[in-house]
């Protein structure tokens, strides 16, 4: 399935980032213009992407998406620019809004394409936000079942894989426990040591990821932790900063 991916943005710092209904509002008439947008004379482009589910949480998104005229980077910055331009005039406040950077995965067959269809509707109901998925205003699950006003996913693709009554079967049935789909705190997203290192250096000025060790404690613990939230494993942290198992385990 080229060019697919399951992409989750976090408001920085684990925050909120929808506090009203206008909030959510505003996220989605940015999921809208970018499956039609329009230039500055207000006539219409080729679509940026395309999507096939998206819901919105209380700190976090997730989207199903197809890159079209703008890769997934070029994309999600454009949206989380946009949003995070509005959410600081309204909140009269300055920074970021989201976390650094954004996670995404490629989908690269059916399955899992449809395991992430369950799982990104079901996330109000794991949440605790609601009891069913059908009572969640704030995700595409309503666009499938009924006719909306502007519809920002393609159905019609979606339909493609699977009949609408299996659909729903799926969607209301809770996805096994034991289902690994990305997550910002699972340990199924790695970096290669490449990756890591350039994320140390270029993130805190370090020269190589070894001067690491020449900081405090409390400023070690502070950057692993950021470290494997970027997708550092413990074992590659070890390796390349030269910090013990015990330290870096702890952190």
């Amino acid at each position: 399935m080229s060019g697919v991916y399951h992409v989750m943005l976090r408001g920085i710092n684990k925050s909120d980032i929808f506090h009203d209904r206008m909030d959510y509002v505003k996220f989605r008439k940015l999921l809208e213009l970018a499956v039609n947008p329009i230039d500055e004379l207000g006539h219409p482009m080729p679509p940026r992407c395309q999507f096939f589910a998206y819901c919105m949480m209380t700190n976090h998104v997730h989207l199903l998406v197809k890159e079209k005229s703008d890769d997934i980077a070029t994309l999600i910055k454009r949206i989380g620019g946009s949003y995070a331009q509005y959410y600081n005039l309204k909140y009269e406040r300055v920074g970021h809004v989201f976390q650094d950077r954004f996670k995404s995965e490629p989908v690269e067959n059916d399955a899992y394409f449809i395991t992430l269809l369950r799982y990104i509707h079901q996330n109000p109901v794991a949440a605790g936000l609601t009891n069913d998925v059908i009572s969640y205003k704030w995700s595409s699950w309503h666009e499938f079942l009924t006719k909306g006003t502007v519809p920002i996913v393609r159905k019609k693709d979606v339909l493609e894989r699977i009949s609408f009554d299996d659909l729903v079967a799926l969607v209301n049935e809770p996805l096994p426990k034991t289902t690994v789909i990305l997550e910002y705190n699972t340990t199924r997203y790695r970096r290669s040591d490449e990756e890591v290192s350039t994320f140390l250096c270029e993130t805190f000025s370090l020269r190589t990821p070894k001067d690491l060790a020449l900081y405090s404690s409390e400023r070690i613990a502070d950057i692993v932790y950021r470290a494997k939230d970027f997708g550092a494993s413990i074992r590659q942290l070890v390796r390349l900063t030269g910090i013990s198992f015990h330290h870096i385990r702890i952190s």
